[in-house]
């Protein structure tokens, strides 16, 4: 796995990138994160936007650390204005950022208890029967997003009284969906009053940020973890690739809100019992890739905590269905079926087969061929989250 794409070398005050797709110069301002610790670049076969910052510590794409992960849910929850109005309503947008704002949602908790907080995530998919809200992320291969009321009369209230929306994702760059969003939940709540950007990355600069505050038309603040900006040169074509989105697919796998698409005031738990269960299987010094499935990231997350506070060799990371080019930071791919039923690709990178003594195959859906694909590709086991509390693996 090479986190330095090939072709980069030192621009004045940045660095340049050749990618298969393009050329990309990124400049950063100097902080406590420096940006090779935080990404490394890969190519993505999309005409919008051909190239990917690739995260170190969401757990997506690359296989991460929990305890270095919660380090930065810990920053961006520090970040938050002091006097930001609550209610606050964290949302994190699918799929790539649903772990780093719920950790981030959670860590918020820890540090401020007392302040009547929600978290809710977007998601690709419908929930049968429960209202949402509708808005796009134009630059994705996935661009639909929903956004699901709570269903809880309580949190649903809460929802209305908010006063501030935190908004996490993994990268700023133009702002625009963040302001599709902010727009969206203003309509059903016009109460709100403040706006806060919580990423990992800002590369909007200091003209667009201003640009997408009179565009929410409240005041809006932003916590980053690294500072900059970027160009992209496109190349003259592009690698073709499989939709990622099929919204309303016939036969599609009916998910549910337990886990943060209906909401959430408080942090999830994992019960003991599955712990010392999954536990009694590892050996001393064998590691251990806890490995979620699409937008189903947190779980995982807290599971490879919990292992790592155990004092097992645990990382982190997930399936994805967005489609990546082998190259640069992306040093190997593995293609199957989609668990969620929509009928598209779905993807798993920098994991080669019999790299990790164990693998915990961790997913919301039902047991199904496409998980079971996964499974045997890389060795793993299926880890079922039925509910918060009912966690059983399939036995083979």
């Amino acid at each position: 796995m090479n986190d330095r794409a090939p072709g980069s070398l030192a621009a004045a005050g940045g660095r340049e990138i050749a990618m298969p797709t393009g050329v990309l110069t990124v400049h950063t301002e100097t902080g406590e994160y420096p940006l090779d610790a935080l990404v490394g670049f890969g190519a993505r076969a999309n005409a919008k936007r051909g190239f990917l910052f690739v995260s170190k510590v969401l757990g997506k794409h690359w296989p991460s650390r929990p305890g270095l992960m919660r380090e930065l849910h810990d920053a961006l929850a520090g970040q938050l204005p002091p006097a930001l109005p609550g209610p606050v309503v964290f949302i994190a947008l699918a799929e790539t950022a649903i772990g780093l704002g719920q950790g981030v949602f959670e860590a918020h908790l820890r540090r401020d208890a007392g302040q009547e907080a929600l978290f809710l995530h977007t998601t690709r998919y419908r929930i049968d029967g429960v209202p949402a809200i509708e808005f796009a992320e134009p630059h994705s291969h996935a661009p639909r997003q929903f956004l699901h009321l709570p269903t809880d009369a309580a949190l649903h209230a809460l929802f209305m009284r908010a006063r501030s929306l935190v908004l996490v994702d993994d990268e700023a760059s133009t702002g625009t969906t963040f302001r599709n969003l902010a727009a969206a939940c203003r309509a059903l709540n016009p109460a709100l009053a403040h706006v806060h950007l919580a990423t990992l990355t800002n590369f909007m600069g200091a003209q667009a940020g201003d640009a997408l505050a009179a565009g929410i038309g409240l005041p809006v603040t932003h916590g980053a973890a690294l500072n900059g900006s970027f160009t992209f040169a496109a190349g003259a074509s592009f690698p073709e690739a499989a939709p990622a989105q099929v919204v309303g697919a016939a036969g599609g796998v009916a998910v549910g809100g337990a886990f943060g698409r209906a909401g959430l005031a408080r942090p999830l738990t994992l019960p003991d019992a599955t712990l010392d269960a999954l536990v009694s299987g590892i050996g001393s010094g064998e590691t251990v890739l806890v490995l979620g499935t699409g937008e189903f990231m947190h779980p995982p997350f807290l599971l490879a905590s919990a292992l790592a506070e155990r004092g097992i060799d645990a990382l982190v990371q997930s399936s994805t269905r967005s489609p990546i080019l082998e190259w640069g930071a992306i040093g190997s791919r593995l293609a199957f079926a989609d668990n969620y039923g929509e009928g598209i690709a779905n993807y798993l990178y920098n994991v080669q087969p019999g790299q990790y003594a164990h693998v915990l195959v961790c997913h919301e859906t039902p047991p199904n061929d496409a998980l079971r694909e996964l499974a045997g590709q890389v060795g793993g086991r299926l880890v079922h989250f039925r509910s918060e509390s009912e966690i059983v693996e399939e036995m083979h």
